[in-house]
């Protein structure tokens, strides 16, 4: 018969349930009802290496401050609602984790920047969605089929990158073209247009062109980068652009 120690070596080790930590969040306030100018406000959380801003900010509403402002939808990076600025990067609150950053330090959350701010992290999507629209993101096509419109596999991966654009607006107010020039269209309303005209199954490639060959058009990227380091679905957003700009030079492919 087997001793006691033997039955314990046997038996297996249960870890002990990660036990929660003081985060410190700093976010940006607003209220144009009773402030003039925008200040912090610091608040501590009890998290987990698995939660994400987006927990820190429910939690801060539901038991701190009802009063918090903040766009969300899905909480799965799908809807691009929550985009907010995070220790000085455009994220999405809901696909940030606390274990990604740095917790010795305090955790800053503000608004994204060059859209208007309406309330705490909340900003005026108007400007942006107004660029969006002026591309005419849509197919246009004279042909109308009885069934789909067939495309080939090749043809379909020239553009299949800008299909994963979620308009969450990270990457254009990460652009500091766009903080400086209200006019604009950014990085996003560009990668939407991207998306058409190089669909070969689009007919307006060449009224988009002429759009985006505009003085606030492809021209005014200054190839920074930002765009493509904010984007959360990993689109090659600042490619896109260049690829926009040789269209116009040369046509669409």
């Amino acid at each position: 018969m087997a001793d006691e120690s033997q039955v314990a070596e046997q038996e297996p080790q249960v870890e002990e349930p990660e036990k929660p930590f003081k985060v410190e969040i700093v976010v940006r306030r607003y209220s144009s009802e009773t402030d003039s100018e925008p200040y912090w406000q610091s608040f501590t959380v009890d998290m987990f290496s698995t939660n994400r801003i987006l927990d820190a900010l429910h939690q801060i509403k539901w038991e701190q401050d009802t009063s918090l402002a903040f766009r969300r939808s899905c909480a799965h990076g799908v809807c691009g609602s929550d985009a907010m600025r995070i220790n000085g990067r455009n994220r999405l609150a809901c696909k940030t984790l606390i274990k990604d950053l740095d917790i010795t330090k305090p955790v800053y959350v503000e608004a994204i920047k060059g859209l208007p701010l309406e309330r705490d992290l909340i900003v005026d999507m108007d400007p942006f969605f107004e660029a969006f629209k002026e591309v005419q993101p849509f197919l246009q096509a004279s042909d109308k089929p009885e069934k789909e419109r067939i495309q080939s596999i090749e043809d379909r991966a020239v553009f299949d990158d800008t299909t994963k654009c979620i308009l969450c607006a990270a990457c254009t107010t990460s652009c500091p073209v766009f903080w400086t020039d209200g006019q604009y269209f950014g990085p996003a309303a560009i990668v939407n247009a991207h998306r058409f005209i190089f669909d070969s199954r689009d007919e307006a490639a060449d009224t988009r062109l002429d759009i985006l060959n505009d003085k606030e058009g492809v021209w005014r990227c200054r190839t920074t980068f930002n765009c493509t380091e904010a984007c959360p679905r990993g689109i090659e957003v600042t490619k896109a652009i260049a690829e926009v700009k040789q269209a116009v030079l040369r046509g669409r492919p």
